[in-house]
């Protein structure tokens, strides 16, 4: 179709629409029902396993292949975005990482610790293919977003995400409790609960490829419709991007200190929501499988319906008082969070910190998100920038979840890790005071 002018609600809505199809992503597969699945099948091994030639504990065994993931994504983010300014046609590469990670959502169907690498091989592709297409994504907001626009638009995508994700965990959360409303049955050795929670991995995937449709639809094919063809030297170009972005930082002082700062907050404020779950599962006191299972999916969708509150209230306060005051205040919330989190045993402590917890993360996500965009220089080369800044997030990601992992191993418990995220936040604190009042936004 003809493509829709930059700043046309049309456009605008149906870009902020893809947050409603992949974050049934980061709720199902990342937050809730995967990790609890995860932590059942190892309800009779006291959490350990042999795999890669290592005895590892389970919870730091998903925190490696995360990282793994991450250092992927970190690596072919600025190759792949380059690729896709220089040749004009970046929407078919968030297409292919879309449909990779649905698919591989998918195949979580049949993990099975009988067949685990098999397993964590679908469990890296969907991650891979989940962040990799976020690379393209956010790589569009300056392009069909106007300056004034992009705060507000930005908080919308994550609201409309987080809605989108709640409805689906909603259903799946029903599947699991009562199989039999959905005519589930187990067998000998499966519990019916357990294989909703197989048949909710596969609703992810084809919920993430249906809505999917309609930002497609609209979104232009990119910033450019040079259709060139590609080549070596478009390939290896992307290289060249990102290094001419690192030198066009020296200049822009406001963005490269903002940068540090979101640097080190993205090691923890990430690494918190990914392991958040399996924290829960395993130092929290519940009274039983049962309670344990839907205290911890309600848990997840606390967060995400007071994500909705805390992305609209942080818009608003970032108008009135500038977004990297805001972010300063969001990042001392974190850090006491984080202080807080080392002494909590019981479900209603969880509780508490769960609903704190969503409301920074609705904020931290879209107004460090929509902050980047308006920082930018004026430049046409937008998906370079933002691979930059992918680049950034993720080898922080891969920095706390090695962190969170390597000390988990240790000790037996991940309780000093949190802290340990803690001072990274306090850290951010103290590099985005450097970006100058004027420069705030």
């Amino acid at each position: 179709m003809k493509n829709l002018q930059k700043g046309d609600k049309k456009l605008l809505n149906a870009w902020a629409f893809y947050d409603w199809a992949n974050s049934v992503y980061t709720l199902t597969i990342a937050s809730a029902v995967f990790p609890i699945f995860y932590e059942a099948l190892f309800a009779d091994r006291d959490h350990y396993i042999d795999v890669f030639g290592l005895h590892l504990k389970n919870s730091a065994l998903i925190s490696f292949i995360t990282a793994a993931a991450f250092l992927v994504v970190s690596f072919i983010s600025p190759l792949l975005s380059g690729i896709a300014d220089y040749v004009g046609n970046k929407k078919s590469f968030m297409k292919f990482f879309c449909y990779l990670g649905a698919l591989s959502c998918m195949g979580l169907y049949w993990f099975e610790l009988t067949n685990i690498y098999v397993g964590l091989a679908f469990y890296f592709f969907g991650l891979l293919g989940y962040w990799g297409s976020l690379v393209f994504y956010n790589s569009y907001l300056p392009d069909i977003a106007f300056e004034e626009q992009q705060d507000r638009i930005s908080a919308k995508g994550y609201s409309l995400g987080y809605i989108g994700s709640v409805i689906l965990l909603i259903i799946n959360l029903a599947m699991i409790m009562k199989p039999e409303w959905f005519r589930i049955e187990g067998t000998a050795t499966i519990k019916a609960s357990d294989i909703a929670m197989r048949y909710s991995f596969v609703m992810v995937g084809v919920w993430w490829i249906l809505f999917s449709q309609y930002t497609y639809y609209y979104l232009p094919k990119g910033s450019k419709e040079t259709g060139e063809k590609l080549t070596r030297s478009v390939v290896f170009n992307g290289f060249k991007e990102l290094k001419k972005v690192w030198g066009l930082l020296q200049e822009n002082i406001p963005l490269k200190r903002y940068l540090g700062g979101f640097f080190v907050s993205s090691m923890a404020v990430q690494t918190v929501m990914l392991v958040a779950t399996y924290f829960g599962a395993q130092e929290i006191q519940w009274s039983s499988k049962e309670e344990s299972t839907i205290g911890l999916i309600i848990c997840i969708l606390i967060i995400q319906l007071v994500a909705v509150v805390g992305a609209v209230v942080t818009s608003r306060a970032s108008a009135k008082f500038g977004n990297i005051p805001t972010l300063i205040v969001i990042n001392a919330i974190w850090a006491v969070f984080c202080a807080l989190a080392y002494f909590i045993t019981l479900p209603m402590h969880f509780y508490v910190m769960a609903t704190v917890a969503g409301f920074v993360m609705g904020g931290i996500q879209a107004l460090s998100r929509s902050t980047y965009s308006k920082l930018l220089p004026e430049t046409s080369d937008t998906a370079s920038f933002f691979s930059f800044y992918d680049v950034a997030e993720k080898i922080g990601i891969v920095i706390g979840m090695c962190v969170y992992g390597i000390i988990d191993q240790i000790t037996g418990s991940p309780r000093a890790a949190i802290v340990i995220l803690g001072i990274f936040f306090v850290t951010s604190i103290f590099l985005l005071r450097r970006v100058h009042k004027k420069e705030a936004l």
